[in-house]
């Protein structure tokens, strides 16, 4: 997982031939856009089984292989969440949240193991609407998951707050569809999001890090909380110049699953700056070294298919 922080390093610009060979002439003017096929044709020849599996999910809801499936759930603990790498056999809020992001792309939010995750990870919640990891992975926890930690706790609130939202109102993970704000888990994601809403700041910051932002605006967002998830969005947008790919494709495609228009103004400036770094190869660099390219370009097609 990368480290969640304001980015401020520019990305090189791409070649005038390779910007070219994404843009589309309309009315007198240039418009950069992200080339689609470039970027599946990337997956295929890069990624792996799972990979390829996740592609056909996303663009054609072709059902993984069972046993694709059985190896994205392997280590779920009896209590229905997943350990974290760095925490022992203990289930963690911010692990269970990555492993139900993977079973995402799957198509496996219905699946035992995931309706046993999202139920262990509602009862985590804390009276105050808030998640925080368990005190035993003090010492053990990275940033955006440390026990006590206002910043990590408020990242925490808005990742399970957006996979209780998402799972909420899919009928896949949720059986019959739910009418109400917020789905099966109605009364948890409206404590989520009224916590996350309470710390954030006049002028639409928060108080933690980039990624906490764009979850936070989704939740509040599927909530019906418009005005409150709007003020983040400006921020955002402001900020998307900045954004290195890896962030702007987590972005888009977290915005994209609660169901905001590509034709935001948010999400619009997204899809340029992913036109604009998009590799002649059709992929985007992650921040976390080339052997996670794939899953970057996967997050593209996610948002933008």
């Amino acid at each position: 997982m990368c480290r969640f922080s304001f980015l401020n390093q520019a990305v090189g610009q791409l070649s005038l031939a390779n910007r070219l060979k994404r843009t589309r002439i309309s009315a007198g003017t240039v418009s950069p856009v992200v080339d689609l096929d470039a970027a599946i044709g990337f997956v295929v020849a890069h990624g792996d089984a799972v990979d390829r599996a996740r592609l056909s999910w996303l663009r054609v809801g072709a059902p993984p292989q069972q046993a694709i499936l059985e190896d994205a759930e392997v280590g779920q603990a009896h209590d229905g969440g997943w350990p974290a790498i760095w925490g022992g056999e203990m289930a963690s809020v911010d692990a269970t949240c990555f492993r139900l992001a993977e079973l995402d792309d799957l198509g496996a939010l219905g699946r035992p193991a995931a309706r046993r995750a999202l139920d262990w990870l509602a009862t985590r919640q804390r009276p105050d609407g808030t998640w925080e990891e368990d005190q035993s992975l003090s010492g053990w926890a990275p940033p955006w998951a440390t026990p006590g930690d206002p910043e990590a706790t408020l990242y925490l609130t808005a990742n399970a707050g957006f996979w209780l939202t998402v799972a909420g109102h899919d009928a896949r993970a949720a059986g019959p569809f739910d009418h109400r704000v917020g789905g099966v888990y109605a009364g948890v994601v409206q404590g989520a999001a009224h916590a996350f809403a309470a710390a954030v700041h006049a002028d639409g910051t928060w108080p933690s890090f980039l990624a906490t932002g764009w979850l936070g605006a989704a939740v509040l967002y599927r909530q019906e909380m418009y005005y409150e998830s709007a003020r983040i969005q400006v921020v955002l947008t402001e900020r998307v110049r900045d954004m290195t790919p890896s962030d702007v494709t987590a972005m888009a495609s977290a915005l994209r699953r609660v169901g905001l228009s590509t034709d935001d103004t948010l999400l619009a400036a997204a899809r340029r700056r992913l036109a604009e770094t998009q590799r002649s190869d059709g992929g985007w660099a992650s921040d976390d070294g080339d052997a996670f390219n794939v899953h970057t370009t996967l997050a593209a097609i996610r948002a933008f298919r």
